[in-house]
């Protein structure tokens, strides 16, 4: 008989627990060497205790209705190894002298761990040792319990509570665990990943088994929370889908264990389901709590944006006044579906929970959000997993938000026309910038744009666009075409009217400098630095 490959809900003591008493004596004689786990002592001297047995047994008999024969001692055996006892304790005396030689043969045939208890040793005493040994086995699985709970209480109140929650459940387990959003994208992950193989059967195991919640929901509500449990190689593959607040899809955590699961195990995994369904809810993901709500009402009333960012920063437990705008587009060259997630809250708390932020606008396949800044950005990888790509500003103060909302569109563009899944825009602290007074600055960047002030259609601003995106793409035809969303030729002949107003040569590498140092202090621009992209 094999080892149990599942711990039962109640303690369990090893047997080498068992053979190392000294106050017992026990030895074992026959069977496999295996270190066993007894869930507790039976004793009976029924020709056939089967049918009242539950399995993982010491079962203790002094032999007083053992069968005489050879071949019937091996049907007692083997139908003891069919009732899952975990092993066979044998009294010496009264009733034997020794163990019986059959008994030894029938052990080793059926592969059941056989003791031997010498005469001074009573049956209740094995009972009273083997009860202690749980008692404290127990005690050491509620401490572990106990302290698990706490660390996992700590992870969900950091910022990043998430990522916390699954790296402190990784920590706990021994496993990898990964949040999966209900389109089966990855969001987050923690732990030593597995090789492909076990990833992707992690991956087909939730899949079916969100199938089934979404079978299964009656009159538009979803199923109650459901997990199921699958064996690959060497590993252990559980999956539990988190509670729905829609029927349109779930959250499932996914985890993939080297060893099968314990008592503590199963209850540190309980805890964490709890958290991470408070955590995923569109509830909890749209932020509305009472001081985004005051936020609101603020804005609406009229209040400036100075006066009100400090409300959501302090929610978000950040710097206050301390923002990074990002705009981004759902796109068909990344995996992920494309579709209208701004209609969907349980799509809209993914992006919310992988962008860590609840400041989010989505409208069909354009997004924008406000990303409190700490001292790192978030991992972005989940959220061009789910098909978006990425526009960020640099930090700014809440009065530079209108800045950066400009920072983010064209770092988008950047993105889209490179084919980067991000780009941010970078601030350098020291540059050309930095020797020139503001004021001059300023004054040339409106005198040397001053001639497209009466240009015709399509205007001075949409020319000012379109060469501040041909210089930030170098001047490369078909990345600016992509950024603008425009035909080639339009963005040429764009390009020649601007340097016909502007009685410009811009195949000059010196004029170009120029205009892009110009364009960077026209007012509305953010005067202290210069510009990069990161992705």
């Amino acid at each position: 008989m094999p080892p149990p490959t599942v711990t039962p809900d109640t303690a369990t003591v090893p047997l080498s627990t068992l053979l190392a008493d000294p106050g017992l004596g026990l030895e074992q004689i026959a069977g496999p060497r295996e270190d066993r786990l007894i869930g507790t002592i039976g004793t009976t001297e029924l020709a056939d205790p089967g049918p009242y047995l539950l399995g993982d047994e010491l079962l203790l008999i002094a032999g007083v209705r053992l069968p005489q024969t050879e071949e019937a001692v091996d049907a007692y055996v083997r139908r003891l190894v069919e009732a899952d006892i975990a092993a066979l304790g044998f009294g010496v005396a009264p009733v034997h002298d020794e163990v019986p030689p059959a008994l030894r043969t029938a052990c080793d045939r059926h592969r059941l761990p056989l003791l031997r208890i010498p005469p001074g040793t009573p049956f209740v005493a094995v009972n009273h040792a083997a009860h202690q040994a749980m008692a404290e086995a127990r005690h050491r699985e509620l401490r572990q319990i106990s302290e698990a709970q706490a660390a996992l209480a700590a992870a969900a109140a950091r910022p990043d509570a998430l990522k916390a929650v699954l790296n402190r459940l990784a920590s706990q387990l021994g496993a990898w665990t990964v949040l999966l959003d209900p389109d089966g994208q990855e969001l987050l992950t923690a732990g030593s990943r597995p090789a492909e193989s076990v990833v992707e059967q992690l991956h087909a195991l939730a899949a079916e088994t969100m199938g089934r919640v979404r079978s299964g929901r009656t009159g538009g509500k979803p199923q109650p929370p459901t997990a199921a449990v699958e064996h690959h190689a060497e590993f252990h593959l559980t999956v539990h889908t988190l509670p729905a607040e829609t029927a349109d899809g779930v959250f499932v955590l996914g985890i993939a264990a080297a060893r099968p699961p314990t008592v503590v195990h199963r209850s540190v995994t309980g805890t964490a389901l709890v958290l991470l369904s408070l955590l995923t809810t569109p509830r909890h993901a749209l932020g509305t709590d009472t001081r985004s709500a005051a936020a609101l009402v603020r804005l609406m009333l009229g209040h400036d944006p100075v006066e009100v960012a400090p409300l959501l920063s302090s929610a978000a437990r950040t710097t206050p006044d301390s923002w990074i705008v990002i705009h981004g587009r759902l796109t068909t060259s990344h995996a992920g579906p494309v579709g209208r997630p701004g209609a969907d809250p349980v799509q809209l708390a993914a992006l919310g929970t992988a962008l860590a932020t609840p400041y989010l606008d989505v409208d069909g396949i354009d997004l924008r959000g406000l990303l409190p800044a700490g001292s790192t950005l978030p991992d972005l990888a989940p959220v061009t997993r789910l098909g978006w790509t990425l526009g960020l500003s640099a930090p700014v103060a809440a009065a530079d938000l209108e800045i950066a909302d400009r920072q983010a569109g064209r770092m988008l563009r950047h993105a889209v026309a490179v084919g980067a899944p991000w780009a941010q825009h970078r601030v350098q602290d020291l540059s050309l910038h930095s020797l020139v007074g503001a004021g001059d600055a300023v004054a040339l960047a409106r005198a040397r744009f001053a001639p497209l002030a009466d240009a015709s259609t399509p205007g001075a601003a949409v020319l000012l666009e379109t060469l501040r995106t041909w210089l930030a793409q170098h001047g490369n035809w078909d990345r600016t075409a992509a950024a603008l969303e425009l035909h080639r030729n339009t963005v040429r002949r764009r390009i020649a009217r601007t340097a016909e107003l502007l009685a410009v040569d811009l195949d000059d590498l010196d004029v170009r400098m120029e205009l892009w140092f110009a364009l960077r202090w026209l007012p509305g621009e953010q005067h202290t630095g210069g510009e990069g992209a990161d992705g």
